[in-house]
């Protein structure tokens, strides 16, 4: 497997890490993959490693301020990302190493700007293939009241202290910013995906009619539960879309939890192998 970096600079002048991994016997076929708040390229070692042993040549982009991309000084959410980092790189795929088309695997916070990117930019939609989601959700994990406090509580202390520790999440790499989060709390305090300039996202996101495979496991019980990553998955309205929901009662390996069920032995042993099935059938 031979990796390559490119750098892609963005409309307002940031620099995206897009990393290229090659298989030695190259099918032609290209995956291009985005990961969540608090994570770099390193999240999909796994399934990136599983899939070009298998052929298909692995595109990830790392967001502004993650991995290799630029250290930004400027304030960003989601929708920055999807309106400027995504943009870019989908505009550099297309455009300059001229791929006809692609299939997209998302972790976490990358899936939801995958979803608004597409939103913004339709003409994309025809160029790919199917959607792999990994722990996606955007409005619906405070749907229990438990649930809502410890969000409340979250985007309380976020706010004190202007950003969420990279190591309270769980992560080795930089803290997030409360500005960059702010959305995500928002739209599951509220139950809405109301972006800015009030596009309603959630109203729109039947317009993206590509198959989208929704794995989601037992153990993520705050950043995306099952009920929330089912709320996310139905507002496609698309009836090809499947809900993989993983939990050792329906006879899964583990029940996993957000980072797990994308970077794990046991996801490598029965996920990834599903999320390659939706890709060739």
């Amino acid at each position: 497997m031979k990796e390559q970096l490119h750098h892609i600079k963005t409309s307002d002048n940031e620099n995206i890490a897009l990393w290229k991994l090659s298989p030695i016997n190259d099918l032609k076929k290209h995956i291009f993959l985005t990961h969540g708040a608090f994570s770099n390229r390193k999240t999909f070692t796994g399934i990136t490693t599983f899939l070009c042993e298998r052929g298909y040549t692995c595109w990830i982009m790392e967001w502004r301020n993650h991995g290799e991309s630029s250290k930004s000084t400027k304030k960003f959410n989601l929708e920055t990302v999807a309106n400027y980092d995504m943009q870019s790189t989908f505009q550099y795929l297309f455009k300059t190493i001229k791929l006809d088309r692609i299939d997209c695997i998302a972790h976490s916070g990358g899936g939801i700007a995958l979803t608004m990117f597409l939103i913004h930019n339709p003409t994309y939609k025809s160029k790919i293939n199917t959607i792999s989601l990994f722990a996606v959700q955007a409005f619906g994990a405070g749907t229990k009241f438990e649930n809502k406090a410890k969000l409340r509580l979250g985007k309380y202390l976020a706010a004190m202290l202007g950003r969420i520790p990279a190591k309270i999440a769980g992560s080795v790499e930089n803290s997030e910013s409360y500005y960059t989060i702010k959305q995500w709390f928002n739209w599951n305090l509220n139950n809405n995906f109301i972006g800015e300039n009030d596009i309603n996202y959630l109203e729109k996101m039947q317009t993206i009619k590509i198959p989208i495979y929704s794995i989601c496991c037992r153990g993520d019980k705050l950043l995306a539960p099952k009920k929330g990553c089912e709320q996310y998955l139905n507002a496609f309205k698309n009836n090809e879309n499947r809900l993989y929901f993983c939990s050792t009662d329906t006879g899964s390996l583990e029940d996993y939890n957000h980072s797990r069920v994308i970077l794990s032995q046991n996801a490598k042993r029965e996920l990834y192998p599903l999320v390659l099935k939706w890709i060739t059938e």
